[in-house]
């Protein structure tokens, strides 16, 4: 199968008009989970991004570390300091289960659950993540799992496995080590291919393959971005990226809600393809706008400031 550009008009129907008919939080509710004491800038920039892409309310669950940090970077930002590592935990620490309820009494505000950005691989805290991300299966919900949200499939695959509302965002290592956990032979292989490979192999969940061109594919169908991006790799655009997809995605059940009025044209199969790609676009073209401007000097927060240009681009091509 070739990879397509899909129909951008099309794609469009997903954004809900800015309209006063709306209240607060129509148009988007994000949650992230991630943050620790040594990775505070991740869930900022997955946060900020979907609320700057358009999204009305973003919810940002880390551990008290980081909580206190990230109230500074945004009063924009919701954060509730919930999680535990196994070394703040202590002996009178609240257990996974009871950190799981607490969190889990904000999911019925979600529309979007991102799991991974700046969430470390404290063995406390990849067991919490892995059962937020069953709760967040069970209400049926949208995840976008980075980072390392990923190190937790390698390590048990069957937490996104057939679950067709997760979307997978692995970079060039991240994405063969989950290719050599499925016993996926990458070698002479086309990237498109191993992408759409790798997919059916968890069960049609969305996996977008990020490179040179992003693939984006759940296993029975297969889009690209080649927008033009920026050629410096500095930390912390894949958790812009991600941030961009769960707006997407939290638009995507707004739109099956039918909280505005429109054709009802996209299928909800397509809703996660359409959202990797529409968060693809904005952000390699946020790296693009960012670069020209800074060079050398770009940094991720760089980016921030230049989503809004981009989402225009995006819109008028």
């Amino acid at each position: 199968m070739t990879p397509r550009i899909p129909d951008i008009s099309k794609v469009r129907q997903l954004i809900p008009p800015l309209s006063h008919h709306l209240h607060k939080g129509q148009a988007g509710r994000v949650g992230v989970v991630g943050g620790s004491e040594d990775y505070t800038g991740a869930p900022y920039f997955s946060g900020i991004a979907a609320m700057k892409v358009g999204v009305d309310l973003c919810h940002i669950f880390c551990e008290p570390g980081a909580g206190t940090v990230i109230k500074a970077y945004s009063p924009d930002l919701i954060v509730h300091p919930y999680l535990r590592t196994t070394e703040k935990q202590g002996a009178d620490g609240p257990s996974i289960k009871e950190i799981v309820d607490r969190v889990t009494t904000i999911f019925s505000r979600l529309h979007v659950l991102v799991v991974g950005p700046g969430l470390s691989r404290d063995s406390l805290m990849l067991d919490t993540a892995k059962e937020l991300i069953l709760k967040a299966r069970e209400k049926d919900m949208a995840i976008v799992v980075d980072a390392d949200g990923l190190y937790l499939v390698q390590q048990h695959p069957e937490t996104v496995k057939d679950y067709k509302k997760a979307v997978l965002t692995p970079n060039v290592v991240e994405f063969q080590r989950l290719c050599e956990r499925m016993n996926i032979d990458t070698k002479g292989k086309p990237g498109d291919q191993t992408a759409m490979a790798l997919s059916k192999a968890l069960g049609g969940v969305t996996v977008v393959q990020k490179g040179g061109v992003d693939y984006i594919t759940n296993g029975t169908d297969i889009l690209k971005c080649d927008v033009e991006g920026g050629l410096k790799r500095m930390g912390g655009q894949g958790d812009i990226l991600s941030g961009a997809i769960a707006a997407f995605l939290a638009w995507g059940k707004a739109y099956e809600e039918r909280v505005w009025e429109h054709s009802n044209e996209i299928q909800s199969k397509d809703i996660a393809m359409y959202a990797a790609w529409s968060g693809c676009c904005i952000s390699r073209g946020s790296s693009k706008l960012a670069f020209r401007k800074h060079k050398r000097a770009v940094l991720t927060s760089h980016m921030l400031e230049e989503i809004g240009d981009s989402y225009s681009e995006f819109l008028d091509q």
